[in-house]
């Protein structure tokens, strides 16, 4: 990591001193969060992450800018998929799961402590009220639905739907759920789901990552292109915002309407022109 932009000690992140001459250079950008899965990285194509992409990325990281992939992948499924897309740059941070902060420390990747441990005590407090309810959560879905129901070190209520439209009915029941419960929440992409606590998700965590670095949501990039992504693709976490031409209509229509920007290319190619194109209105 950059010791100029920032400070690492113990899981805890807070930013460093500058000069002013060093703070001149700095780019408009100062926070990049790409979700990973279908936003810059398409496991078919050859790099699965444009070479482009990770040019205008990289370029910003020399002049002093941070990258998180914000994801709902768990740390082994997300270092496979790094692997396998032979990245010739590395992220500054990891958003696991859709909540939990990883950071760079030079050699690998760790928590963020104290943003880590009270999210999964929080979890673990609010998942205790809702276990009592699985049991008829899950025969009012087996009973209407083929679909997979089962649990993970991160929920205990975790869902994968036959198909989208049984998905998104699921989804309208849980959520109906949900308001019988302070501070539970559903949080889909595509076919899969899980139960999470309303306050953890890709936006909070997000901001987090922006206060500790002592940016404003005017500096921070964000690009998504499903379900969960939508709490990151706000302009309250995030002044510049963009969608592939892949993403689902509900994601275009969120960035759309936030001035942001929606390519005409999908995956990584469409991030890519996404952020050149908002480097250069920044710039004017």
């Amino acid at each position: 990591m950059n010791g100029d932009a920032l400070t690492y000690e113990s899981g805890r992140l807070s930013p460093a001193q500058t000069s002013p001459a060093r703070e001149s250079l700095r780019p408009p950008i100062r926070l990049i969060s790409t979700d990973f899965d279908g936003t810059i990285f398409a496991d078919g194509d050859d790099p699965p992450v444009p070479a482009r992409l990770q040019e205008l990325i990289g370029d910003l990281q020399r002049r002093g800018a941070k990258w998180a992939i914000n994801t709902g992948r768990d740390m082994p499924s997300l270092m496979e998929a790094l692997h396998h897309a032979r990245l010739g740059i590395r992220p500054d941070f990891l958003v696991l799961v859709e909540r939990e902060i990883h950071l760079h420390n030079g050699t690998g990747y760790v928590g963020l402590e104290a943003w880590n441990n009270r999210c999964a005590l929080s979890h673990e407090t609010l998942f205790a009220q809702v276990r009592v309810d699985l049991p008829r959560l899950t025969d009012w879905i087996n009973t209407r639905f083929h679909a997979t129901i089962y649990e993970d070190p991160y929920s205990p209520f975790c869902l994968i739907a036959n198909n989208p439209v049984d998905a998104k009915q699921i989804h309208d029941y849980l959520d109906d759920y949900c308001q019988e419960v302070p501070d539970l929440a559903v949080m889909r992409n595509d076919v899969y789901a899980r139960f999470c606590h309303i306050a953890y998700n890709k936006g909070t965590a997000l901001a987090e990552l922006t206060r500790r670095l002592g940016l404003s949501p005017a500096q921070v990039f964000a690009a998504g292109d499903h379900l969960n992504d939508l709490p990151m693709l706000s302009r309250q976490y995030a002044h510049w915002l963009a969608a592939p031409q892949n993403a689902i209509e509900p994601v275009k229509t969120a960035v759309q309407h936030q001035t942001g920007y929606v390519s005409l290319l999908p995956h990584g190619d469409g991030v890519a022109e996404a952020l050149a194109f908002h480097l250069r209105k920044a710039a004017e």
